[in-house]
């Protein structure tokens, strides 16, 4: 498998692969979805990661570097959207696609890399600790649309 950023090109396969994330997440059409990936392409050093074997996208996560004024002015980092497609678990590239995107946050200066999950199940915070998270704070938010179903 091999790791890249995701293109314009990538968006249609994206879309079916965050079908994965949330099979009842409301869809986004193609033409929102490639304004949205375009905004997000103007935030320096943020990006979406992709695995990819062959042609097929099996794997991705989006990387936001976000510029901050404590910490000597250093960005911090948040990582959102991590899924695998369910056919291809297990095997690594979730994990792999992932500490690409950490050592980008690193590359941009981040002093840290964030990420929530909504997951109880011990095997996903299994997998985000094995990565080199510490489950080590207390997390809030408010929501306009309900929580995915864990």
């Amino acid at each position: 498998m091999r790791v890249r950023i995701a293109d314009r090109e990538d968006i249609p396969q994206l879309l079916q692969l965050y079908r994965h994330l949330d099979p009842d997440d409301k869809e986004i059409l193609p033409g929102e979805a490639q304004e949205r990936w375009e905004l997000l392409k103007r935030y320096p050093g943020s990006n979406v990661f992709v695995g990819c074997l062959d042609n097929i996208l099996v794997a991705t996560c989006t990387l936001v570097v976000i510029p901050n004024l404590t910490r000597g002015g250093a960005p911090y980092a948040l990582i959102e959207n991590v899924v695998t497609s369910a056919t291809y678990r297990k095997r690594g590239y979730g994990r792999a696609v992932l500490s690409e995107a950490i050592d980008a946050a690193w590359r941009a200066g981040c002093y840290k890399v964030m990420l929530l999950t909504g997951s109880k199940q011990p095997a996903t915070l299994k997998f985000y600790h094995d990565v080199g998270f510490e489950q080590n704070k207390t997390g809030f938010q408010i929501r306009r649309i309900p929580p995915r179903a864990s």
